[in-house]
Order: structure tokens, then sequence, then C-alpha cells
């Protein structure tokens, strides 16, 4: 049990302390520079994105990152080819955070951006990327454990250390996983991150609950909805933060 927890007791996300979260405090601990860990999922991602969309261009995309909180880098990796992106939170404390950082964001994100570059789509985007994401980005309050009843849904989708880090109810991680991709089109592809086997993590003061879940139930919950996906295991034990086996990333297609 990592230092600090209080202990492995069953906690709801309705019960979580949400208006508490400091994003501030969460991107100093995990995006202040670039992780080894991240550039390793943005370079699954971005290659994920890239050969879709190469091979398959559309117009218009509409993009969603649900549960944005205070990391830009996955709604930056869908940016090349969205008219729209929704960065979809339920803390308002993050969407104040993405409301600021898409009107001036920190310079620590142009490193992320730097990242993606490495890749063509990236690189040769007209007008750069800030420009482009106060154009497309809107930001919404939402709860992934609320079914969609849109009419219309999204061509490209994230949903990063999300499902496992809201509860520590499998039940309800399950329920994240099926509303974030019953959210996307047949075929839209998607990149979905998360914390394998999280026992917990503080922000700050406070401390939000976690589910913990091995590789392969991630991915069965996923298959549940669509056999096209690929996981991947990225990182070590603890090297992020204490309390976690690895980082797994799945990357698919609705």
């Amino acid at each position: 049990m990592p230092l600090g927890s209080p202990g492995k007791q069953a906690q709801l996300n309705a019960d979580a302390p949400w208006d508490a979260f400091d994003p501030a405090q969460y991107v100093e601990n995990n995006y202040r520079t670039v992780l080894s860990v991240d550039e390793a999922i943005m370079s699954i991602v971005r290659a994920h994105f890239s050969d879709h969309f190469r091979a398959a261009p559309a117009r218009p995309v509409r993009g969603i990152d649900v549960g944005a909180g205070a990391n830009l880098y996955p709604a930056l990796s869908m940016l090349p080819w969205c008219d729209e992106i929704t960065l979809l939170d339920k803390a308002r404390p993050n969407l104040r955070y993405l409301r600021r950082q898409i009107a001036r964001h920190d310079g620590s994100w142009d490193d992320f951006w730097r990242k993606l570059c490495q890749d063509d789509a990236y690189a040769s985007m007209p007008g750069g990327p800030w420009q482009r994401l106060g154009e497309v980005a809107r930001v919404e309050q939402g709860d992934v454990l609320e079914p969609v009843e849109r009419h219309e849904k999204w061509q490209i989708g994230t949903m990063f250390f999300v499902a496992e880090s809201i509860s520590t109810s499998p039940d309800e991680f399950h329920s994240a996983v099926e509303h974030f991709l019953e959210s996307l089109v047949p075929g839209a592809p998607f990149a979905a991150a998360f914390m394998e086997n999280s026992e917990g993590y503080r922000v700050g003061d406070t401390w939000f609950p976690s589910c913990e879940m091995k590789q392969a139930e991630i991915t069965a919950s996923i298959e549940r909805l669509t056999p096209h996906v690929r996981t991947h295991r990225i990182g070590s034990p603890g090297e992020v933060r204490p309390g976690y086996t690895s980082m797994i990333l799945a990357c698919g297609f609705r």
C-alpha cells in the first residue's frame, strides 16, 4: 500500500471529492516534463491515428477526449484530423483548467507537441497546434458513467487514465469503458490508457480512489464491445508514482 494511502476502502465515483481535485498539482506531479512512458504512449498513438487517416481520410472528423482532466496530450494527438474536439470532464477544477489552457497554454505542453511532431501529420499542420486547438476545442461537463444519449457520435476518441481512476468499483470501471466506446461511431479509431493494478493516488492533500484491474481484465472489458484492439504494456512498476504495476495502452477501432 503506498505511503499516505487511507486504505483500500470501497468508494464509488459519486462519493469521491472531485471538486477538491487540484489540476495544477496534478500537472506538476505528472506532466511538468515529458516522461519516457508518455513519450512511448505518444509514439504508439500518433502512429495508430496517422496510419488510419492516411489509409482512410475522412471529413469532417469530430473527436472526444473522455475525462480530459489536466492532460492535453490526448487532445493534441487527435488535433491534425479534427474539426471539433470535445474535452469532457466531471470535475469543475479540471473544466476551469482546460478552459485556461485553451486560451493560454503552459509552456510545458510545447514539449509534448514536439514529440508528436516526429510524425509529419503533426509537424505539417497549418497554423500550429495552439491556434487550432483554440478553434476546435469545446470544454463540456459530463460523466463517463452516464450513457451517451446523443444522436451524433464521434469519429475518433481518447480516454487516458480515467476508467480505473474514478472509483474502486469494477462495475464502474466496465461502465466507463462501455460508455466511452459507445460514444464512437463504428470503425472509429481510439486510444485508451490505464494504470494497471492502481491502488489509488494522491493529488495534493486529497486521496482519490482507483480500481485494481489487470491487463487481461482491461482487454476483456474492451473486447466486450470490439474485437479490434491491441494492448501494450508500458513502463515498470512505480515509475511515475507508487501503487501500480504498469501502464496499459489500448489502441483499436470501435
